[in-house]
């Protein structure tokens, strides 16, 4: 009998890398990996559905299942992982100089069921205990004007969203229309350097770290999702595709720790995965759903309150039941 065909688009993430090349192989399966940039795949296989399966943003997956979206179903394969706090930019001449200080303010963000908004919001509400309603979000592109959410929201009551067109998030933080800048994208004028505008959190590993320990909670960022006619026909693929993700992320974990020569072009990276690995205990970048629980049901909580679930949710209704 023949492998069944299938496609798949994930970004070129070294922890994919082995799966992709075909150094381990989904068995029963012949994939044909498509790999463009996040924000491509997102947005052709949210509205396009364009592979069988594809890398799929937390918030949207999410949003799509607590309104009765069924046709995708995920499993327990978390391909981006980022605390959030480094994604505060402001302006180093205004008085915003903690997170604090943003309560009765303005923030600027991209897309509200961005799941890295989710996060950076869940903080501002759960650790500095600003409400959503005490802040004016403004909706824009980073670095250009005007972006479209991707799912329909459920936004609570009295939350205040001014969306902008023709200016982007940036040029307003840097002229001071803005307080803040939350995004996972650093602001252009960031990256070339403009000296007025810093990360409001600066120690933020250390602060990020701190919370993990308070918490459990390891941000997740992306899953896989399949297109559930595949797995309805084929009930195997989701678990032997789990198999062989979690197979080529362990060869890539074990690389990471390698302190005899450099894989990676940082000096210090075997040191980096060794802080992680008492940080988090061996796995430094748990799949499954029980390792990942203590986040899973937070992230669900904040997306409630958020207003991108349109209803209460539990984990097993994220994910594939031969994974459960």
């Amino acid at each position: 009998m023949s492998d069944l065909e299938m496609s798949l688009a994930v970004c070129d993430y070294d922890h994919v890398r082995d799966l992709v090349s075909g150094a381990v192989k989904a068995e029963g399966l012949n994939i044909n990996f498509q790999s463009f940039s996040i924000q491509e795949i997102f947005h052709r296989f949210t509205t396009f559905r364009e592979w069988d399966a594809s890398e799929m943003s937390m918030g949207m997956y999410t949003a799509l299942r607590s309104q009765g979206d069924d046709s995708l179903i995920a499993i327990p394969v978390f391909t981006s992982r980022v605390f959030r706090l480094s994604s505060f930019y402001v302006n180093r001449n205004s008085a915003i100089k903690s997170a604090a200080d943003l309560r009765g303010g303005k923030v600027g963000y991209p897309e509200w069921a961005h799941t890295a908004g989710i996060y950076s919001r869940a903080y501002l509400m759960h650790e500095t205990g600003i409400p959503l309603e005490e802040i004016e979000w403004v909706q824009s592109g980073v670095n250009k004007g005007g972006i479209a959410e991707h799912v329909d929201l459920a936004l609570p009551a009295n939350v205040r969203i001014t969306p902008v067109t023709d200016r982007s998030l940036d040029e307003m933080l840097i002229a001071g229309e803005i307080d803040a800048l939350m995004s996972s994208a650093a602001p252009k004028s960031f990256i070339d350097g403009n000296p007025d505008i810093v990360r409001l959190v600066p120690d933020f590993e250390d602060v990020e770290s701190a919370h993990y320990k308070k918490t459990g909670i390891f941000p997740i960022m992306h899953c896989i999702a399949i297109k559930r006619e595949i797995t309805d026909r084929n009930p195997w693929v989701a678990k032997n595709l789990f198999t062989a993700f979690e197979a080529a992320k362990n060869r890539s974990t074990e690389r990471l720790r390698d302190v005899t020569i450099s894989r990676y072009p940082n000096p210090w990276n075997f040191a980096g995965a060794e802080r992680a690995r008492a940080l988090f205990g061996s796995d430094i970048w748990p799949y499954g759903i029980e390792p990942n629980r203590k986040t899973l049901e937070p992230f669900l909580q904040f997306c409630l309150e958020q207003g991108i679930a349109h209803r209460p949710m539990e984990v097993k209704e994220l994910f594939a039941p031969q994974l459960q």
